[in-house]
């Protein structure tokens, strides 16, 4: 059978790694398997200017009449401070030149701040969103519609599919096998993938000090293992701050996708911290992947399927809970071992490749 060619457009590369278009090359390779190809395109704005950007997509998409074009947005893929209207004018383009346009929508909820810009710029976002959605053909949510708060329009065909981790689907499956053993050391091991930047990620930092430290007195000597975005600017931090204490601190970086589920199988936990938990969440949904229970705030976005996976929900108001779940996960193997195999269960079903590109699938036939 001929394969049928769609092509997932992106805007502006991410820096130092590009979770967007990873995702669009595991979903592409999960799609061949229905029979689709997946070609991966730019929109060169930040490179080229939006002008000579539009002309070049237009050269490109006149070849794309009656194809689907799977449009990835996230704010600022399409705007360098956030305000992504410009997103609307290669959506006309592409309708223009008779393509299929779905709109699969990374960022779901508008930016948060309470400073004349941000509310601004939350009003673009929104605009922008609901402007999408009405001139899409199919819209793919990655948390549940009736948990965005814009409330968008309910439509025939728009679909919820929650995010795959982006990790090798071969690596993934060796790593979190149920045979998997505890570090041989036997040396508890919680990991940290990922730390946001600037002050959000001081007050991460905080929040993992505080909860190693309630750890150790729980359950002794433990590792902590971190890497991910800014991992190795909160070293000295990290370090400093649970200097006197029995914990063995590894920082490793940013690393590729094998070193990532390498490291979270060899652990015990996934403490999650750069924001509440849900669907969209790949950094999170890494830790369910390879089969081990994850620590993380609840939010309005926090539903199935991630509350089907072996998620300690707690709440960021209580700043006491997170040392508190890490000590009961680190010193409970049962309850660990109950939440590992959720975790593995709710992949197979929902946050595999083959899953998700079935309900790709369904819509692109």
């Amino acid at each position: 059978m001929k394969e049928r060619r769609i092509i997932a457009l992106l805007g502006r590369r991410d820096e130092p790694t590009d979770a967007v278009e990873d995702y669009c090359r595991y979903l592409g390779d999960a799609l061949r398997a229905h029979g689709f190809e997946m070609e991966l395109a730019r929109v060169p704005w930040a490179g080229l200017g939006w002008a000579a950007a539009l002309r070049e997509l237009r050269g490109k998409a006149v070849e794309w009449r009656g194809q689907w074009v799977l449009l990835q947005y996230t704010a600022l893929a399409w705007s360098e401070r956030g305000f992504p209207l410009r997103f609307l004018r290669v959506m006309n383009l592409l309708r223009a030149v008779g393509a299929r346009v779905a709109v699969v929508y990374h960022d779901v909820e508008p930016y948060a701040g309470v400073r004349v810009i941000d509310v601004l710029r939350r009003r673009v976002q929104i605009q922008t969103m609901r402007r999408a959605l009405a001139a899409s053909e199919v819209a793919v949510f990655t948390i549940p519609v009736e948990k965005i708060s814009w409330r968008p329009a309910r439509r025939k065909g728009d679909v919820f599919i929650p995010v795959g981790a982006n990790l090798p689907p071969v690596q993934v499956a060796a790593e979190s096998a149920e045979e998997k053993r505890d570090p041989a050391d036997g040396i508890p091991t919680a990991a940290v993938f990922g730390i946001t930047g600037g002050d959000a990620g001081v007050e991460e930092t905080q929040r993992i000090v505080e909860a190693v430290r309630f750890a150790v007195k729980q359950v002794g000597k433990m590792r902590l293992v971190v890497f991910g975005r800014n991992s190795e600017s909160a070293e000295t931090s990290l370090r400093k701050a649970l200097g006197d204490v029995p914990v063995e601190i590894q920082v490793h970086g940013v690393v590729a996708g094998e070193k990532v589920a390498g490291l979270l199988s060899a652990s015990d936990v996934l403490v999650f911290v750069r924001g509440a938990i849900s669907s969209r969440r790949g950094s999170a949904i890494a830790g369910i992947a390879c089969g081990v229970p994850v620590i993380a705030w609840s939010s309005a976005e926090t539903a199935s399927p991630i509350t089907d996976a072996g998620v300690v929900l707690i709440s960021r108001e209580e700043r006491s809970q997170l040392g508190e779940a890490l000590a009961r996960v680190l010193g409970d193997r049962g309850y660990r071992d109950a939440l590992a195999e959720r975790s593995r269960n709710a992949h197979r079903e929902f946050f595999a490749w083959p899953a998700i590109a079935g309900r790709f699938a369904e819509f692109l036939h």
